[in-house]
């Protein structure tokens, strides 16, 4: 018995085998799948090359053109970056039919005010300015006012200055063997972006998944197919397919996005020399700040666990999307078209999108209540966990998430299996959640 078990099981796990290769070749074979894997690498280079000749080329001035009725600015007002400030002895009248000429940016005017209650200053433009214009006029203002209250309270900039006092404390880690230095920022930017990253794979390749088992449903080749392999297997075929493509296409994004921004780099290198030689006149008056920030860096990097963050990354890479893979198949054997998967997809979306909603308040508190259960709860936990395990969550706690999430996709697949016997051979029949509480619970 035992060996014809065993016989059994492994031919069961050919067919899923072979389900799962033609479910790979057919897909990675379109046209559409080669397409979006080499644009898009190209695409993220060209925005990459595109956003660094932007912020370098961008040098065009701004003129902001001001009356001064109050007196206390004149002259003092000082240009800050591309923006430019002009003053001009005219009326406010003439100054606003020069802005409708388009001879300049903005037109501020300053009213007659106190220096303690500034009130009334206007920015006049043919459109909205943009936060450049308005944030320079601002600081330039402010800094103006704050140099005529120090005058008045008899105080001088140094003096001022030496007041503002820099302090910058360093964490320290105690869990572990040893202490080690952590950056709150760091962690947060590692977290949220693998965790945005796994948001996106689940949400694509689950959703091909759901379609690919529409498709075959409503063509009726499926029922080509159950005649030889089980409805099980079917999905299980599909599902890891599917999962293939994704890391296929995965991985190859990597790759060749790491290469196209390496080879941008060198590509745009004359139009960034200009800022590059003014960047290395200002860093010579501070190379041991400079020096400092890299130091601070090569710290904070060397403290985190990359070989965790990795084998996490993909573990809940994998297991999350498969328990939303069998969610998704389960929907699309039930349907015979998209447009009725409305009523089924929000109840599986809203765990997706309540991780992403809470995603301020887990990096605001990585080790409360609301992260530690959301990191636990499978349908939550392979998008929040990998937002806190930057910030060195307990093991036990890791572990146990792992636990659930496996525990998870099994019962999710079981669960779909018992759904997509039944509902990939259904046609024309309104399915609601009480037709699939009863296909659940039907006997073989």
């Amino acid at each position: 018995m035992t060996f014809l078990s065993k016989k059994l099981k492994k031919k069961q796990m050919n067919k899923i085998f072979l389900i799962l290769k033609r479910e790979y070749i057919s897909r990675v074979k379109k046209r559409s799948f080669l397409l979006t894997t080499f644009l898009t690498p190209l695409l993220i280079g060209g925005l990459y090359a595109l956003a660094i000749y932007l912020a370098v080329s961008d040098s065009e001035e701004k003129i902001v053109k001001v009356i001064d009725e109050s007196g206390y600015f004149s002259l003092k007002l000082k240009d800050r970056g591309s923006i430019k400030f002009e003053f001009i002895d005219e009326s406010l009248a003439d100054g606003r039919e020069n802005v409708e000429s388009g001879d300049f940016t903005a037109l501020l005017y300053i009213p007659e005010l106190e220096i303690d209650d500034p009130q009334n200053i206007k920015l006049y433009a043919m459109n909205t300015p943009g936060m450049e214009v308005v944030g320079s006029v601002d600081r330039a203002l402010e800094e103006v006012i704050k140099s005529e209250k120090m005058v008045r309270l008899g105080l001088k900039k140094e003096t001022l200055d030496s007041l503002n006092t820099d302090i910058k404390v360093t964490s320290i880690n105690l869990s572990g063997s040893k202490e080690k230095a952590g950056s709150s920022s760091v962690a947060m930017g590692i977290g949220s972006f693998s965790g945005v990253l796994i948001y996106m794979f689940m949400l694509i390749y689950g959703a091909q998944v759901m379609r690919g088992v529409m498709q075959e449903k409503t063509s009726k080749i499926v029922e080509i197919l159950v005649s030889s392999v089980k409805p099980f297997q079917l999905m299980m075929g599909k599902i890891l397919g599917v999962a293939g493509v994704g890391l296929t296409q995965f991985i190859l994004w990597f790759l060749l996005t790491a290469i196209v921004i390496s080879f941008a780099g060198p590509l745009m290198g004359d139009a960034v020399t200009p800022v590059v030689e003014t960047g290395q006149q200002v860093a010579a008056t501070a190379p041991a700040a400079s020096n400092e920030i890299i130091v601070k860096i090569q710290e904070v990097v060397s403290t985190l666990n990359i070989p965790l963050l990795i084998g996490a990354f993909l573990f809940y890479f994998l297991t999350g999307y498969l328990f939303y893979a069998a969610l998704f198949a389960m929907i699309g054997s039930a349907v015979d078209s998209e447009a009725d998967t409305q009523q089924f997809m929000l109840p599986i979306m809203l765990p997706l999108i309540a991780s992403m909603m809470f995603l301020g308040a887990i990096l605001k508190d990585p080790s409360g209540p609301l992260a530690f259960w959301l990191s636990i709860i499978p349908f939550s936990s392979p998008i929040i966990m990998m937002i806190r395990i930057p910030f060195d969550v307990p093991l036990w706690q890791l572990g146990l998430s792992m636990v659930l999430m496996v525990a998870g996709f099994i019962g999710t697949t079981w669960m779909a299996g018992r759904v997509y016997r039944v509902g990939i051979l259904m046609y024309g029949s309104k399915v609601n959640y009480k037709v699939m509480a009863k296909w659940l619970m039907m006997k073989n």
